[in-house]
């Protein structure tokens, strides 16, 4: 393929809307992470990531733009690729969703006294793939979110602020 300038102007606009979409998207994924409790180090791999994800798509546009690979080529990759990463995360993945959901749903918050399997205690830590549980007797019980979502789940401090999702009228 001949580069001209208008193939050029196309390029770097393509580069441009996808890093500006990426920063987009990665700064609402970033702001979920804080609103759940994320520590600065997990923010910042998510920011890391975007970027990875950034380059290999404004890669992969030009490559297929310039015709050095066929759309179905790229594609083709690009899904067992994806296929790969989404198979070898399953979990990680699965317990920073239900962390997400258990954040969102105002499920639990810091010290609240609750049960889970067993085992009764106040919630010390809230992370993105963990939750943290100070037990009566002083140890502390990791459970992943995952689990922790799945239930059951008693909370013994959520009453008054749930009142209104279990009141019957």
């Amino acid at each position: 393929m001949e580069i001209t300038i208008l193939n050029l102007a196309a390029m770097i606009t393509f580069v441009l809307i996808t890093l500006v979409l990426m920063e987009l998207f990665s700064k609402g994924i970033r702001n979920l992470a804080k609103r759940a409790g994320a520590k600065p180090g997990v923010l910042y791999a998510v920011r890391d990531v975007m970027r990875v994800v950034w380059l290999l798509l404004a890669a992969t546009g030009i490559i297929s733009y310039m015709g050095l690979a066929s759309q179905y080529t790229i594609l083709t990759v690009s899904g067992v690729v994806g296929i790969a990463i989404t198979l070898s995360l399953q979990s990680t993945l699965s317990n920073l969703i239900s962390g997400i959901f258990l954040f969102y749903d105002k499920t639990i918050r810091l010290y609240d006294e609750v049960q889970f399997g067993g085992v009764r205690g106040t919630i010390v830590y809230i992370a993105l793939r963990s939750t943290w549980i100070k037990a009566q007797d002083g140890s502390l019980v990791m459970v992943s979110n995952s689990n922790l979502a799945s239930g059951p789940l008693i909370n013994f401090t959520a009453k008054e602020r749930l009142k209104h999702l279990t009141s019957t009228t």
